[in-house]
């Protein structure tokens, strides 16, 4: 039974780094086509969203299966309570590469006004902050997990630069107010991917060492 039990656990964590993948890959599109405005791009994305809501259930049934058929303890028990963590996680962040998507959407349809706050540089911090997640979550790196933590106060601090510059927009321009919130909303949008990176790198670390840090200071 032992051995069936580890194949099976090889298995889940081959189908999340499939679902990984999968996520990784939206959330880089939705990143090009808020870079380079493109809205066509922008509704591809919207209309596969579908996929990765279908493996995340089908991932965290396998999980639950497995617990029930096995009973694992300790690490083995962490690991797929951690999967399952990191499993919602990353259907989030596919549910927020769409979100991206939908605001663009609204975005470039605003032909008579063309303010734009350059989020590439919050994006690049973001991308590697879900990157470098996932490759903690495969080598079950908790040094790399720790890493990843701080960088999440650098992505909220572009947060507020944007805010500010946005809300210094809407007071000049009140009548955009519609499109400048859209615009906005993408900060938040990217913020919260920034902090399921975070939540992936604490699940690796709870995999690893069983400790519980997500309310610690870093």
């Amino acid at each position: 039974m032992n051995k069936h039990f580890h194949v099976e656990l090889r298995k889940i964590k081959k189908r999340l780094l499939c679902l990984g993948e999968m996520v990784e890959e939206r959330f880089l599109r939705a990143i090009q086509a808020v870079v380079t405005n493109d809205s066509e791009l922008a509704k591809s994305i919207i209309v596969n969203d579908h996929k990765i809501d279908e493996m995340e259930v089908e991932l965290e049934e396998e999980c639950l299966k497995v617990m029930a058929l096995y009973q694992p303890v300790a690490v083995d028990l962490r690991f797929l309570v951690g999967v399952i963590k990191i499993n919602n996680d990353l259907e989030r962040i596919g549910d927020e590469a769409k979100n991206i998507a939908q605001r663009l959407e609204i975005i470039t349809k605003q032909e008579d006004y063309d303010y734009i706050f350059d989020y590439s540089v919050m994006a690049k911090k973001t991308e590697n902050m879900l990157k470098k997640s996932l490759e903690a979550f495969v080598n079950l790196d908790i040094d790399l997990a720790f890493s990843i933590l701080p960088l999440d106060d650098e992505v909220d601090k572009i947060k507020r630069t944007a805010y500010d510059k946005i809300k210094k927009a809407m007071a000049q321009h009140p009548d955009h107010i519609g499109y400048l919130i859209n615009l906005l909303l993408i900060s938040r949008h990217l913020e919260r991917v920034a902090d399921h990176a975070t939540n992936i790198a604490e699940d690796v670390v709870y995999m690893v060492e069983g400790e519980i840090i997500r309310h610690e200071q870093f």
